[in-house]
C-alpha cells in the first residue's frame, strides 16, 4: 500500500450521503407516474448509476416515455432537497485534513451538482479545481473514462492512485481502468464488489491505516 501516491474519490455516496435523498425523489416520482419501487430496490438498481440510466429504468417500468419535462423537475427538485438535508459523510472533512496526498474528486453528476453539494457540506474549498464530471468527457460509469481523464487532468499515475467509491458502477469503472480501488461498504453490494476485486472499508478512517 506505500505505493499508493494519490487519490480520487466518487463524491456521491462517499463524499457526501446523497444517495438516499436522490432515490427517495426517484421513487416518489415514479410513484407519481404509476411505478411503484421499493427503497430497497432503488439503492440496489440506481447506486452509482447516471442519472438518465436511472431514467431509463423508470423508463423501462413504466413501459413508455417519461414525461418530457421529467429531467428538468428532478433536477430542480433534488437541488432543493440536497440544499435542506443533505450532509457530508461521516468523518469526511476530518480524513481529508489529515492527507498527505494529492487528490480529486469524480463524479457522473454535472459540475454545478458537485460544486453545490460540496459547497452544501463545507467541503468546496478542499476541491477548488479538482473537480471533474462525466458531463464533460460524455462517458458514464462503469466505463472507466471518468477516472482516467481525472488522472490525466491531475497527473496521476495509475499504477499509484487509488479510487474511492461505494457503488458496483464506479468499482467496475475503475477497476476497468486499471486503478486500485478501495469501496465503502453497505447492505446492497458489498459481497459482490469484494469478489470483484475491491478492497471494502466501512468508514473513511480505515483507509489511513491502509495507506
Amino acid at each position: 500500500m506505500n505505493s499508493i501516491k494519490s487519490i480520487i474519490f466518487d463524491c456521491d455516496g462517499v463524499l457526501v450521503d446523497t444517495e438516499p435523498i436522490s432515490n427517495k425523489l426517484k421513487i416518489t416520482m415514479a410513484k407519481e407516474l404509476g411505478v411503484d419501487i421499493t427503497f430497497d430496490e432503488a439503492m440496489s438498481m440506481f447506486t452509482g448509476y447516471s442519472t438518465l440510466d436511472c431514467f431509463r429504468i423508470i423508463e423501462a417500468k413504466l413501459g413508455r416515455p417519461l414525461p418530457k419535462n421529467f429531467e428538468t423537475e428532478y433536477r430542480e427538485r433534488s437541488y432543493e432537497a440536497f440544499k435542506t438535508e443533505l450532509k457530508p459523510i461521516k468523518g469526511v472533512a476530518e480524513f481529508i485534513n489529515s492527507l498527505t496526498l494529492p487528490y480529486c474528486v469524480a463524479s457522473s453528476g454535472p459540475v454545478e451538482k458537485i460544486e453545490l453539494n460540496l459547497t452544501t457540506v463545507g467541503l468546496i474549498d478542499k476541491f477548488r479545481d479538482k473537480i471533474f464530471s462525466s458531463y464533460t468527457i460524455n462517458s458514464w460509469k462503469p466505463e472507466p473514462d471518468l477516472f482516467l481523464f481525472a488522472a490525466r487532468e491531475m497527473g496521476f499515475e495509475v499504477n499509484s492512485t487509488v479510487v474511492i467509491e461505494d457503488s458496483e458502477a464506479g468499482v467496475i469503472a475503475a477497476l476497468k481502468g486499471g486503478f486500485r480501488v478501495f469501496c465503502i461498504a453497505n447492505s446492497y453490494h458489498s459481497d459482490g464488489l469484494k469478489k470483484e476485486g475491491a478492497t471494502i472499508i466501512h468508514c473513511l478512517n480505515e483507509i489511513n491505516t491502509l495507506l
